[in-house]
C-alpha cells in the first residue's frame, strides 16, 4: 500500500491508502473536518482516475447533513466513474443516522474494512 500522491498527510487528518490498481481506502477521523476532508477526496479522484472507494467510518461518531451530502457527492463521482463507494466500519450512532435518513438502502455498506475489501475483490 501506498500513500495517494497528490495529498499532503500533514493537511489532513484522515489517511488514503492504495489497496490496489483499483481501490483506495480512507480512513476518515472523527470531528468537524470530515466534511472539507470528503471534499479533498472528491477533488483527489475528479482530477485521477477513478477508483472504488472503501471509506471507513469507525473513528467517525456522528455525522452532520453536509457530511451526507459529501458522501453522497462521492458516491455520485464513483458510479459516474463505473465504480463502487462502500461504506464501512459503521458506528451505531452514524448508523442509526443513515437508517433515519433512509441512506443505509443508497449506500453499500459493509461491517469491516476487510469485508469492503472482499467485496470489491470478488465483484471487480
Amino acid at each position: 500500500m501506498a500513500w495517494a500522491q497528490g495529498l499532503e498527510k500533514s493537511e489532513f487528518r484522515m489517511t488514503i491508502q492504495h489497496w490496489s490498481d483499483r481501490i483506495i481506502i480512507v480512513d476518515l477521523p472523527s470531528g468537524s473536518e470530515m466534511g472539507e476532508e470528503l471534499a479533498a477526496v472528491v477533488n483527489f479522484l475528479s482530477e485521477r482516475k477513478i477508483h472504488d472507494v472503501v471509506i471507513d467510518l469507525a473513528g467517525v461518531e456522528q455525522i452532520s447533513s453536509s457530511d451526507l451530502a459529501g458522501l453522497l457527492r462521492l458516491r455520485q463521482l464513483a458510479e459516474s466513474g463505473g465504480r463502487r463507494l462502500v461504506l464501512c466500519g459503521v458506528t451505531p450512532a452514524a448508523e442509526g443516522i443513515f437508517l433515519l435518513t433512509g441512506l443505509d438502502a443508497v449506500f453499500e455498506i459493509t461491517h469491516d474494512k476487510f469485508t469492503a475489501l472482499a467485496t470489491l475483490e470478488m465483484t471487480g
